[in-house]
């Protein structure tokens, strides 16, 4: 019984001995699959550098706003529109000179027509059926013939829109200019300067050998035919800037940018006059008084404020 009970006591005692062997070879192969220090701190560095090899970086440029008020909308040069928040229709792309995208009843719209067939109209049907639309067509609106009176093919072409504004914003630049100059040079307000040509006519305070009615004939034969001759031209180009003799210091030759921006400077001003010989128009109408006349009031009535106001 004893030897039995020794034979047990030296059986569990190879077993436990077997198994604190293990249990610290275990340990020992754990302390050497396990990283040192210097090698966790070089694995981000490592990790680092795969990742700049595999993926650059690349830096996300933000966009600098300068304080105030931003420019927004805009065309093909980056111009604003005529009202902020605007919508641009699709025929103003922004291509030509002073284009605001403002065409707010669409009158430069290309047209297009419809080709509708014949509503059914026997008597004899208990229903008739409306024609359908069999096909469309879209005219080249663009296009200018010999035709001297209406050279364009259509006469709400977007073209001929602009042909029209330049003529009348170069008429009316001339038209304020010179009501300007006549109304400071002779103390006659324009409304008022035909009943003085009655009398007779003067220039700069030069009597003409001319009366009223020979002048008329003379402005209409020259201005006539100058625009006879420049409904002779075709090209689209040369009729709203035919240059020459109209460009001596050939300020436009380049065709570029600065041609450009001159182009756009000319419709600024054409407008501006547009809208002031309104003004003249009104003031003339309402007012009795010419120009300069409507401005000495304004400052009268200026004057009179400020003066009841420091009272």
């Amino acid at each position: 019984m004893s030897s039995m009970s020794s034979m047990a006591g030296k059986q569990a005692t190879r077993i436990a001995g077997t198994s604190n062997n293990a249990v610290f070879a275990w340990f020992k192969k754990a302390e050497k699959a396990a990283p040192s220090t210097k090698q966790i701190k070089r694995a981000p560095q490592k990790v680092k550098k795969a990742l700049k090899k595999a993926v650059p970086a690349k830096k996300i440029p933000v966009p600098s706003r300068k304080p105030g008020t931003q420019k927004t909308g805009g065309g093909a040069k980056g111009e604003g529109l005529w009202i902020p928040n605007a919508t641009r229709p699709e025929w103003l792309d922004g291509s030509l000179p002073g284009d605001r995208a403002f065409d707010p009843l669409g009158l430069a719209k290309p047209s297009d027509y419809l080709q509708v067939s014949v509503d059914q109209l026997d008597q004899n049907k208990a229903v008739n059926k409306a024609g359908q639309v069999i096909g469309q067509f879209n005219p080249i609106s663009d296009e200018v013939s010999e035709q001297r009176l209406q050279p364009y093919s259509e006469v709400f072409g977007l073209q001929r829109f602009r042909e029209t504004e330049l003529i009348h914003g170069r008429w009316a630049m001339l038209a304020t200019l010179g009501v300007v100059v006549a109304e400071a040079t002779t103390g006659v307000a324009w409304q008022d300067a035909g009943k003085v040509e009655l009398d007779g006519a003067s220039y700069l305070g030069l009597s003409l050998p001319f009366t009223v009615t020979q002048l008329t004939w003379i402005e209409a034969i020259l201005v006539g035919g100058a625009e006879i001759y420049r409904n002779t031209e075709q090209d689209i180009e040369r009729r709203q800037y035919p240059g020459g003799v109209f460009d001596p210091l050939d300020l436009a030759g380049d065709g570029g940018e600065r041609a450009f921006n001159l182009k756009t400077a000319e419709l600024k001003h054409g407008r501006l006059a547009m809208v002031a010989f309104l003004g003249f128009s009104v003031q003339a109408l309402t007012q009795g008084e010419g120009a300069l006349g409507s401005l000495a009031k304004f400052a009268l009535s200026f004057e009179g404020a400020v003066e009841s106001a420091i009272e």
